[in-house]
């Protein structure tokens, strides 16, 4: 994508966000009496239906989630508006995607004069004449409830981010926005909703934030200033060297990945050792700072290939998911084909990030490029199956009143999976600030009586998660309130199953420079060797996850690989745990608007 038509997108996603925070103020302040400083009414005005008032109740409750999580209170209603335009930009950027795919029929690109709501109207002929244009809304909505089946974390207008919709006159001028004629390309690209999620935090909003501290002082402050969009070439250097060359081992050299993989570097009359063959089903990719999820969706590319010569393969092996092979578990080329798609989002891709809004815009990249393979296998959409499982995790903390985690851990009914569960909470205290970089799973192991985390989570898992289920569906006047806490617990479960695996491949274009302040004390005592800077710390925890003979692939700083201070990283994490075995030295104006020069290598892990 060219600059050109990125500064395309840029300008429309900073107008975007302008328009939907100023209208959404308003409504806060002249509906629900929530006010910018922070100050919200005791209870709901007279003025509002039954319907706003339990609209305000969600709000209320999202805002004094975040003030639970230590913000302050202004800051706390501008972080829930930032998360009502975010997501509300991001689904009708997700329609326009949709609509260039044809997944959807066209439903916004002309407005009320769609064909998708022409035809809507057709079967309800009164809706063209609700006032304020409630019709083209209820329309709007209906997609939504039936895409949050499968994309359920963008779409699910239970989310208190989704409460708010836009009055007539700004709707009118943001589908003018998107509508525009210069970005009538971009909408069938698969990288514009990571340009969208990049653009949305602007250049000013940045230089401000290091004008006022040069460390980050929050978990938001370190992944603004981190948010720099890996360029395509880097994703498929780092990938054909890990994921690409892993299966060309496996294969002794016999694959179409050895074609495909341009980056794959090769030496003449190269001999290695022997790789034992996996089912695809068993390989496993990370991306610990996964942002929009470009490495996992080139990774998903390479994963289609792989599990088709799989399945071709006579001598595959059984996959430890399911005890057989892949031609035993799907009878013909069809029905893998069918399920493939599926078998990589809930297998293969795992991804975690300390943003939030990661999870929106990765789950929809992954579900558009799994739409885009069903198509390209001729899959029509009535036999394709739901895509209701991907592996996108969001690290932060578990915000739960006394009360109510109180209430939770009763209802579990077991001591030990209380205590499992209150050690879970515990861990995850700063689990916004160091993402990843904090070892989870070590900690909830020390509340188990056993002390081993394999022993400790895995029967746990799926109780833990049944009950938060069951918590839930029971009705009353905290339910907002459940359904953050309910919503915080399963990622925090998301992240412990993700600590407690190995992966074959780890990819990452992980944050550098200082951590945030309010972790300092416990990153540099959790990280002596790497502490001086966060993508080295990044690069030993990530060889921590690596399984016998895996591979990292890692675009950082170049600097550690010939400053002094780095001397530990390089000596007892690189070399002694997983040396460099490629290295591309590749300068500044890699990371579009990042000041640093980079290097782009990968690490293999000693057997």
């Amino acid at each position: 994508m060219d600059k050109d038509t990125r500064n395309a997108i840029e300008r429309a996603t900073q107008r975007a966000r302008k328009l939907l925070e100023e209208d959404f103020a308003v409504q806060l302040e002249g509906d629900f009496d929530v006010h910018r400083d922070g100050k919200l009414a005791a209870k709901a005005g007279g003025h509002l239906s039954a319907r706003q008032s339990f609209q305000r109740e969600r709000i209320v409750a999202a805002i004094e989630h975040k003030r639970a999580a230590g913000m302050s209170a202004a800051d706390s209603v501008a972080d829930y508006l930032r998360d009502a335009a975010f997501t509300t930009l991001n689904r009708f950027v997700a329609l326009k995607m949709l609509e260039a795919r044809e997944l959807v029929q066209e439903c916004i690109t002309k407005g009320e004069q769609s064909a998708g709501y022409r035809e809507f109207c057709g079967m309800a002929p009164g809706l063209p004449l609700l006032p304020d244009s409630a019709g083209y809304r209820l329309y709007i909505e209906s997609l939504f409830d039936e895409l949050s089946t499968e994309v359920k974390v963008l779409f699910d207008r239970r989310d208190p981010s989704g409460v708010l919709w836009p009055k007539r006159t700004t709707f009118e001028q943001l589908l003018e926005i998107l509508n525009a004629t210069e970005l009538a390309r971009v909408w069938g690209e698969d990288e514009t909703i990571g340009w969208v999620y990049q653009f949305f935090n602007g250049q000013d909003e940045r230089k401000k934030m290091r004008e006022e501290s040069q460390v980050p002082r929050n978990s938001r402050e370190l992944a603004v200033r981190n948010q720099f969009f890996t360029p395509r070439y880097v994703v498929q250097f780092l990938a054909d060297n890990t994921l690409g060359r892993i299966w060309y081992e496996m294969r002794g050299t016999n694959t179409m990945l050895a074609d495909r993989c341009e980056y794959m570097v090769r030496k003449p009359g190269e001999v290695f050792a022997p790789r034992a063959k996996k089912d695809p089903r068993d390989l496993r990719v990370l991306d610990p700072a996964c942002g929009s999820g470009h490495f996992l969706l080139y990774a998903f590319d390479l994963l289609l290939t792989i599990y088709e010569e799989a399945y071709a393969d006579p001598e595959s092996p059984k996959s430890e998911a399911t005890g057989k092979t892949l031609a035993e578990d799907y009878p013909s080329l069809d029905a893998l084909r069918k399920a493939v798609p599926g078998l990589i989002l809930a297998h293969n891709l795992h991804g975690v990030d300390i943003d939030p809004r990661c999870a929106q815009i990765a789950q929809l990249a992954l579900w558009m490029r799994a739409q885009r393979a069903f198509l390209d296998m001729g899959v029509a959409r009535g036999g394709r199956t739901l895509i209701r499982r991907s592996n996108i995790v969001v690290a932060e903390p578990l915000v739960a009143d006394a009360h109510l985690a109180k209430e939770f851990v009763a209802r579990l009914g077991d001591a030990e999976l209380g205590r499992v569960f209150m050690g879970l909470v515990d861990a995850l205290g700063l689990a916004g600030d160091m993402g990843f970089l904090l070892r989870i799973e070590k900690h909830v192991a020390r509340t188990s009586k056993r002390g081993q985390t394999g022993d400790l989570f895995a029967p746990h898992e799926e109780r833990i998660r049944a009950a938060l289920a069951r918590f839930l569906a029971e009705e009353g006047s905290a339910s907002a309130r459940k359904r953050l806490f309910a919503d915080d617990a399963a990622q925090g479960i998301g992240l412990l199953s993700v600590a407690e695996r190995r992966f074959d491949v780890v990819l990452m274009n992980p944050p550098f420079g200082a951590g945030s302040t309010r972790a300092k004390a416990d990153f540099e005592r959790a990280y002596p060797r790497t502490k001086n800077d966060v993508y080295a710390a990044f690069v030993e925890r990530g060889i921590e996850m690596l399984s016998s003979r895996g591979r990292l692939g890692a675009i950082t700083s170049r600097t550690g690989f010939f400053l002094t201070s780095f001397q530990k990283w390089r000596e007892e994490v690189l070399l002694t745990q997983a040396p460099p075995i490629i290295f591309a030295d590749l300068g500044h104006g890699v990371l579009d608007g990042a000041m640093v020069e980079t290097a782009a290598y990968c690490l293999e892990a000693r057997s």
